[in-house]
């Protein structure tokens, strides 16, 4: 009898163990094309209310699936003149969300053999020594936000103006505060050394490379690198800072553009609806799904990402991948990243498991983009809760199917 019971107990074991890995491999929902509008049009009502209630001078957002660009929303002007309205060609700075661009470019060369993730940094920066030791990082690290070093280490240079060259000669006073590759620490100017690796094996500039391998490639025809491609352009947000309670307009610093892998891309919200379209699948033929998945891989914890305001409502649980943030929302994880240099905010959002994404833009350093960003999510996952039921399903499907 003890025997029949234990058997009849494994085989209820199993079944469970069976059934919890058919519901793992199970695809998740997706809205359908006319919730996908209904959804566009709510945020941009709630944008467009929340921009004028905060006083914002310009915005701009995009969301966009796989298939292409759902909704471009704009809001506000390019600077306090309010001689020109913010439009979908309105370059911004994008600030750190620059890290994802070089992300994907370094994903492509190590596809294509150019170097390894593992390749150590100090063979292709030879001046690279942290505190005499020259092996510990890798080129993983650098992207990873996992080098082990104080966080943020000389950006205070960065901002001073000091080139990267001279930036590199200080690294040798720096110490391990772990391991490389086991805990967070986001950095800049080590970032950047991307930069010089790059250009040693393909003797090409980063930026010639940007253009030839993601800007042209995606139709991003707006977007740049670097401070002079920026100022030329005559569609361009300038930056504004808070003075007295009020937003001033104020001259764009170049110090940033000096670490363009981690701070250097411009681009307008059309441009970045094509981005987030490529890191859905959208482009395949440009950025293979199979670098993507690389690239957005939880890696290291960031544990004080779950503090964040508006985020720390929704956040179970947060990593760093490799130039992305990977976020789980409860039962949903999107890969994100947001970007803050002087004047300007740009955040960016999306989902793998349910194909939707956005991108915000503003030419104001202001906290709310977190409340832009988070709500979003929030109308995205209310809509797709209905989706959770069999019937509901079947009425979307039909309702999709409708001219």
């Amino acid at each position: 009898m003890k025997i029949i019971t234990l058997l009849l107990f494994s085989l209820v074991c199993l079944i469970s163990q069976a059934s919890q890995v058919l519901s793992a491999s199970e695809p998740r929902a997706a809205l359908p094309p006319l919730m996908e509008q209904q959804l566009a049009d709510r945020y941009e009502a709630y944008f467009i209310k929340q921009v004028a209630d905060e006083s914002i001078t310009g915005a701009a957002f995009a969301v966009a699936t796989a298939a292409g660009i759902i909704r471009i929303g704009t809001a506000g002007y390019t600077d306090t003149s309010r001689n020109k309205s913010i439009d979908e060609n309105t370059t911004f700075r994008i600030a750190s969300v620059s890290k994802t661009f070089a992300a994907g470019l370094t994903g492509l060369l190590v596809n294509e053999g150019e170097f390894e993730w593992e390749d150590r940094v100090v063979d292709y920066v030879p001046d690279f020594r942290i505190n005499g030791d020259t092996g510990q990082v890798r080129i993983q690290h650098l992207l990873g936000q996992s080098t082990g070093l104080m966080p943020h280490a000389y950006d205070n240079l960065i901002e001073d103006g000091v080139s990267i060259d001279r930036i590199i000669d200080q690294y040798r006073k720096l110490s391990y505060i772990c391991p490389p590759g086991e805990c967070y620490s986001y950095q800049n100017s080590i970032f950047s050394l991307i930069e010089p690796v790059i250009e040693k094996t393909t003797a090409h500039t980063y930026a010639e490379l940007m253009e030839a391998r993601i800007f042209q490639p995606l139709g991003m025809k707006t977007a740049s690198v670097g401070y002079e491609a920026f100022i030329s352009s005559s569609n361009r947000a300038r930056p504004h800072v808070k003075s007295r309670g009020k937003w001033k307009t104020v001259k764009v610093k170049p110090n940033y553009y000096r670490v363009a892998a981690a701070a250097g891309v411009n681009a307008s919200a059309l441009d970045m609806g094509k981005w987030l379209m490529a890191q859905m699948g959208g482009n395949p033929g440009v950025m293979d799904p199979r670098v993507v998945e690389t690239l957005t891989e939880p890696r290291v914890k960031t544990i004080r990402d779950k503090r964040r305001k508006h985020w720390r409502e929704m956040l179970s649980d947060a990593h760093y991948g490799l130039g992305w943030r990977i976020y789980q929302l409860g039962d949903n994880r999107i890969a994100y990243h947001s970007g803050w240099v002087s004047g300007y905010r740009a955040d960016i959002a999306w989902s793998e498991d349910h194909k939707i994404g956005i991108v915000v833009l503003m030419n104001v350093e202001d906290s709310s983009i977190n409340e832009l960003t988070t709500t979003f999510w929030q109308m995205t996952f209310d809509s797709l809760a209905p989706l959770s039921n069999g019937e509901d399903k079947r009425i979307a499907a039909l309702t999709s199917a409708s001219p």
